[in-house]
């Protein structure tokens, strides 16, 4: 038993003094899992992540599905007219549309209204006694007023405004906005599967003019390019 007991001991000790004679332990770095860097970012949220393309065919199939179709974009109204009654002759319901946008600012120059008309004609005849271009304003806020001309310039309103003061004429400017109509034929989203590709070629050879778009049926809205 004691033989035993000292066998156990000497090998106690000199497992010991092995594990001491072995060098410290020495930490190593691990390698990123996958390639990560810390600039990279490691989650991302719902809203940022981009739609799958079946999702976004998705989407625009329904957005098409609820759209009417537009056919026009014409400076005439005879032009829509005349593509609202060929889609009548084939059944296809539509109606004119009007679309209204902005083309700039013109210039008024006017003298306001005096006390009476009988003034205003007094006043009138002596502009035109002196080769001054007027005329009297019949209806509007201005009527029996004095009509000098409309510019699309505002310098040359100004110097409108500027030789009548040398004259003894207080002349005043009004700013016009100036806007350029169009005319659109809108068929309703279930009439629009009727105008088919072959139909729309064969409206394109007769009216080179002609524009097509899908577009919410509540009203035209200044397609893009459509200008």
């Amino acid at each position: 038993m004691r033989w035993i007991l000292l066998l156990l001991l000497t090998l106690n000790v000199l497992f010991y003094l092995a594990h001491q004679q072995q060098a410290p332990f020495r930490v190593h770095e691990v390698a990123p899992v996958g390639g990560y860097t810390s600039a990279a970012p490691a989650i991302q949220l719902v809203s940022e992540a981009k739609p799958s393309p079946r999702k976004q065919v998705e989407e625009d199939e329904a957005v098409e599905a609820n759209a009417c179709l537009y056919l026009g974009g014409f400076d005439q109204e005879v032009a829509a007219r005349q593509i609202e009654q060929r889609l009548l002759s084939l059944d296809i319901r539509s109606d004119i549309q009007v679309m209204e946008r902005s083309a700039g600012t013109d210039y008024w120059v006017y003298l306001p209204p005096l006390a009476s008309r009988a003034a205003s004609l007094r006043q009138l005849r002596e502009l035109q006694s002196r080769n001054i271009d007027s005329y009297i304003v019949t209806v509007g806020d201005l009527a029996n007023g004095i009509s000098l001309g409309i510019f699309t310039q505002r310098a040359s309103a100004e110097g409108v405004v500027t030789r009548l003061q040398e004259a003894g004429y207080e002349a005043l400017i009004r700013e016009l906005p100036r806007m350029h109509r169009r005319y659109w034929v809108r068929v309703g989203k279930e009439d629009a599967r009727l105008v088919d590709a072959p139909m729309l070629q064969a409206m394109l050879r007769d009216m080179p003019a002609m524009q097509h778009a899908q577009m919410p049926c509540n009203g035209v809205a200044r397609p893009a390019g459509f200008e």
